[in-house]
């Protein structure tokens, strides 16, 4: 039965803009989450003081949210980026910058002093730096921080039931209309189940250990995904699949399909990428969040380019609520070297010694943080105040009318 908050696919539009500027209204974490073109002028503008570092894949927006536990398809778990769709060969600095700001507007969204978040960005810039490793060794780990520990203890718990309650609110094998899944046009639903029909769908369905390579997938139900922030209002589904087996029991799975727009992010004019920005998102997941990767399909929908993968229960993001000043300051330590090992498995000893020694560079007596770090954070910190504020302005000014 449809729910009083169901939209229909021709007021899609509208109202996905609406409830957009409502999440970015509501923290500035939130609009630095949802503003992403404004990260990228920015790069474009004042950003050229920043440090070229090698071309690599990047994730290209590389905040808080977008990392976190993410299964491999052989059952394990690691913390991983887990949003890939500004994926680029491009500038590493840029991730790191980007990652900066996301903990500055979080710790300022837990009341933290300034001092703390100057804290936060030099324990940032250390776990990084631990990442590009010593001698010929890939990387070095840094130890996992109470609230990481807890988000992948919680992942580690995680079955389908936990999965079905908070996206089917239920056990029972469909998908409730309401406000977070709305209903689709019978074109959508031929493409959605083209999809299905694929080899690549069933390959990518199957390839969990315990899951026959001979199953066959049934598509139960299939919705418009109300998802995300920046994403809002491009193409986003969930299919409810049956896998149906002939000597087992049948399992129920969600598969999420995206649309891949072309990246904002600023690339390298030297770096190599596929033409096709879902095999773009594909290929940086790979390279990025292999968990992820490895668990990625491409096709299209409405002739719309889209990547595709299966939802795990272990799939979480962080969230920094109600952090101490030392947890803090552990947490921008542990993510800093998150990223940076993604950064570092694509580099040679050489190279990754090289960036070591530029990032190293340039630390002023005040912060033990390379000067373009800390002065990007603070100029892109008050650039976002200021335009989260005048976004609430407006926002405020539509809800009057």
């Amino acid at each position: 039965m449809a729910s009083d908050t169901t939209v229909a696919p021709g007021d899609r539009e509208g109202r996905l803009t609406a409830l957009r500027n409502l999440k970015m209204a509501r923290s500035a974490h939130a609009y630095v989450r949802g503003n992403t073109l404004q990260f990228y002028e920015w790069l474009n503008d004042g950003g050229r003081t920043l440090p070229l570092g090698p071309d690599l894949w990047i994730c290209g927006d590389c905040h808080v949210s977008n990392i976190g536990p993410v299964a491999d398809r052989d059952g394990g778990i690691d913390i991983q980026i887990r949003d890939l769709d500004q994926a680029v060969v491009g500038n590493p600095a840029h991730d790191i910058v980007r990652l900066g700001v996301s903990l500055a507007t979080a710790a300022r969204g837990n009341d933290l002093p300034g001092v703390i978040t100057a804290r936060m960005v030099e324990q940032l810039i250390d776990g990084y730096e631990r990442a590009m490793g010593g001698g010929r060794k890939a990387y070095r780990v840094v130890d996992r921080p109470d609230a990481i520990r807890l988000v992948m203890k919680a992942a580690l718990k995680r079955r389908w039931k936990h999965l079905a309650r908070e996206r089917m609110k239920g056990l029972t094998p469909h998908i409730p209309e309401g406000k977070r899944y709305w209903p689709i046009t019978p074109d959508e639903q031929a493409d959605l189940q083209a999809l299905v029909d694929t080899d690549a769908m069933r390959h990518l369905v199957t390839q969990l250990v315990y899951r026959s390579d001979a199953a066959r997938l049934e598509l139960l139900d299939a919705k418009y995904w109300v998802k995300g922030c920046s994403s809002l209002g491009n193409l986003r589904y969930a299919l409810l699949l049956r896998v149906v087996t002939k000597n087992e029991d049948d399992e129920i799975c969600l598969v999420d399909v995206k649309e891949a727009l072309k990246a904002a992010a600023p690339r390298s004019p030297h770096g190599e990428m596929p033409r096709n920005n879902a095999e773009r998102v594909k290929q940086g997941a790979l390279h990025l969040a292999p968990n992820l990767g490895d668990r990625m399909m491409t096709g299209r929908v409405r002739g719309r380019s889209v990547f595709v993968r299966e939802l795990r229960p272990q799939d979480l993001k962080i969230d920094l609520d109600q952090l101490d000043e030392v947890e803090a300051m552990r947490v921008a330590r542990y993510l800093g070297n998150v990223v940076g090992r993604a950064h570092a498995t694509q580099l040679d000893w050489p190279t990754r010694k090289a960036w070591l020694a530029d990032l190293q560079r340039n630390r002023p007596k005040t912060i033990d943080a390379p000067s373009w770090l800390w002065n990007s954070v603070v100029a892109l910190v008050q650039a976002h105040e200021g335009g989260y504020l005048e976004h609430c302005r407006r926002y405020a000014i539509t809800q009057a009318r």
